[in-house]
């Protein structure tokens, strides 16, 4: 008897939350980009040696064609702030001397990113390094007399001239520099190429005694497969002595204190992502998965905390969760946290700093300390204290085959769609809008989405199902979409829609659908498999799963989930929308970045090109110079009014809602 009760209770409150919020002007496009972000990925977030410190990055909101990124710094025990760095550029990846006396970051304030030391007793940024190619990752030896850089090497007199002359051919793989690994001497600033082979190295550690590194790495780099291994790199002779063949692909690389064991994060199969914990000894042998069945649930950001034990990060449905791990697999999770923790760094006595955020609190820097308390010390984007934020309930429903499905909704703000106050528990269907996550081994989490958010303020219910194929519920629901990208998980999709309408949610003449990448994938598919949408938005879209098999950057993704479509065809051609374009009715707004590499432009125009020969209302949004993810102000923020403007209209009261259903 209590759990009707407790929904109940949940009902009205998110009814009287969504009343507060409607009661303020509804946030605007440029309104959601004015935030700033905290911390890197892998990145951005440390403690000095003896813990009394922490360095971190702020990326302000994004101003034109750039977003600076600036260096901070907190002093744990007096709770005060002070920016390091000031170059309106990208300053990034602080990491502390082994000393504590300094700090070396990345920064493109002269050109491609170099190295740079920072003294903490004061005094202006040294540049270590100055040269024409970007440097990728760099780490400190344990003595702090020299880094280990990964770069490619200078180009040849040869290329160089033809490039002054203008034939600047490239032979595809031949001519391709991969980054090779560089040592630096700190104090000379001399720079010396430890490493010579051209393969692709993707992740590098020092070993405690400071005798070599640890890598991954790719020797064939020209390769569409996997084929990373775990290495040990002698420096004296450039020498790759192969130590682990993990499941692929990999990441997360961390090297216990002792330095007897290599930590990572790898696939539990070969693809489609890494998922669990693994432990490979250094001296070679077969690598132990820890967390298949402790956790189950996608682990990332590895760090020891001594020979024993080791920090993660945990995807838990829409949560994030920090555990400690120990050797012999057991996993205890850290509580009180309060928000969902994203980067994060952890002390010797215990300490945890990290980045966290919730939905309807932007990311501030945590502190969570040995006895458990845990609060917030950076202000950083305390003007969303006044900004009306929905908060999004969490829901579960089944699909068609009985697969339990959770999802957040976002009940929308306006009076005319908001609940009957007279009656709560009953509100007025809408317009609603169904958006699918990136991935799909994506998901959707606790933290703030700009799409959702505009719409929810303007009058539309918005659903985020955790399709099938997510992450965050354990591998098997991972696998249950491999081969089947526009079965299961479309059921999925429509089985949220109809447990909308049910509920009185969504009107059924007023259904929309969006998203980016895979979301936009689901959208473009749905389109050609019900004329129930009205309205969809696909943003940087699979249409043509072969011929974007054959021009993406990454194809072992693609091939986990369906092979090869030299060898099976069948099933590229079964689960491309581009299949079935003569079936859409349903105006459709395409988005795309010029220079997406990951879902290339081809994909949009193909889609565009086959809806317009069949007259479906349409428009291709091409955005110069963006890749995968837009980066440029007005871009994002033309994006933004797009969406919006094409939801309106096409599902507000007055749109035409006839038409077709099959």
């Amino acid at each position: 008897m209590k759990k009707p009760l407790l929904s109940a209770v949940v009902r009205v409150a998110g009814v009287m939350a969504a009343a507060a919020v409607a009661a303020q002007a509804p946030i605007t496009p440029e309104q959601t980009l004015d935030r700033r972000s905290i911390g890197e990925r892998g990145e951005g977030l440390a403690f000095s040696p003896d813990g009394s410190r922490v360095v971190f990055t702020v990326a302000e909101p994004a101003k034109g064609t750039v977003r600076p990124r600036a260096i901070w710094m907190l002093d744990v025990a007096r709770e005060t702030l002070r920016q390091l760095t000031f170059s309106g550029r990208n300053d990034s990846s602080p990491r502390w001397a082994p000393d504590g006396g300094s700090i070396a970051f990345l920064s493109d304030r002269d050109g491609p990113s170099q190295l740079y030391r920072l003294p903490m007793r004061g005094g202006e940024a040294e540049k270590l390094t100055d040269r024409k190619d970007a440097i990728r990752a760099f780490r400190w030896s344990p003595d702090g007399r020299r880094i280990a850089l990964l770069m490619p090497e200078p180009k040849p007199d040869a290329t160089q001239q033809r490039e002054r002359d203008k034939d600047d051919a490239r032979v595809e793989d031949r001519d391709e520099r991969h980054a090779r690994v560089w040592l630096l001497d700190v104090a000379t600033h001399q720079l010396t190429q430890a490493t010579t082979i051209n393969w692709r190295i993707e992740d590098i550690e020092w070993t405690p005694d400071g005798a070599g590194l640890i890598a991954v790495a790719r020797p064939r780099p020209e390769s569409d497969q996997w084929n990373e291994r775990i290495y040990a790199i002698d420096l004296h002779d450039g020498h790759f002595t192969p130590i682990g063949e993990p499941h692929r692909p990999i990441g997360g690389l961390a090297v216990s204190p002792d330095g007897r064991t290599v930590a990572y994060v790898g696939g539990r199969i070969d693809g489609p992502s890494p998922h669990d914990l693994y432990l490979q000894p250094t001296a070679g042998g077969e690598p132990r998965n820890l967390t298949a069945t402790s956790i189950d649930r996608q682990i990332s950001q590895v760090r020891w905390i001594d020979n024993e034990s080791l920090l993660v990060s945990v995807g838990r449905g829409f949560a994030t969760e920090l555990a400690s791990v120990g050797r012999d697999g057991r996993a205890r999770t850290i509580d009180r946290l309060d928000v969902n923790p994203s980067q994060f760094a952890r002390s010797a006595d215990g300490t945890i700093a990290f980045v966290g955020e919730t939905a309807t609190r932007p990311a501030e820097l945590w502190l969570r300390t040995a006895d458990g308390s845990t609060r917030a010390l950076t202000r950083f984007n305390e003007k969303w204290a006044s900004i009306p934020i929905v908060p999004p309930e969490l829901v579960k429903y089944k699909s068609a085959d009985g697969v339990e499905i959770e999802a957040a909704l976002l009940r929308p703000t306006t009076n005319h769609l908001a609940a009957n106050p007279s009656s709560p528990q009953s509100p007025v269907a809408g317009p609603l809008v169904v958006l699918v996550h990136g991935g799909p081994t994506g998901r959707w989490s606790d933290a703030f989405e700009p799409w959702g958010q505009l719409l929810a303020a303007r009058g539309y219910a918005v659903l985020y199902p955790n399709v099938r194929g997510s992450t965050g519920y354990g591998h098997r629901f991972v696998e249950l979409n491999r081969a089947d990208w526009g079965g299961g998980d479309f059921k999925d999709v429509m089985a949220g829609v109809d447990w909308a309408i049910a509920r009185g949610i969504a009107d059924p003449n007023r259904l929309g659908i969006g998203g980016w990448s895979y979301g936009g994938y689901m959208a473009a598919w749905a389109v050609t498999q019900t004329t129930r949408f009205k309205a969809a938005v696909s943003g940087a879209p699979v249409i043509d799963m072969a011929s974007e098999f054959g021009t993406e950057n990454e194809s072992g993704y693609d091939e986990w989930f369906y092979g090869t479509p030299y060898e099976k065809l069948e099933g590229f051609i079964r689960s491309s929308p581009m299949t079935y374009v003569r079936n859409v009715k349903t105006p459709t707004l395409l988005l795309q970045g010029a220079d997406d590499e990951t879902d290339p432009i081809g994909q949009s125009q193909q889609f565009y090109r086959g809806l317009k020969r069949y007259n479906v209302e349409a428009e291709l949004v091409v955005y110069p110079r963006e890749p995968h993810g837009l980066r440029e102000e007005k871009h994002l923020v033309d994006r933004l009014n797009r969406i919006v403007a094409w939801y309106d209209k096409y599902l507000s009261a007055r749109a035409n809602t006839t038409g077709l259903q099959f």
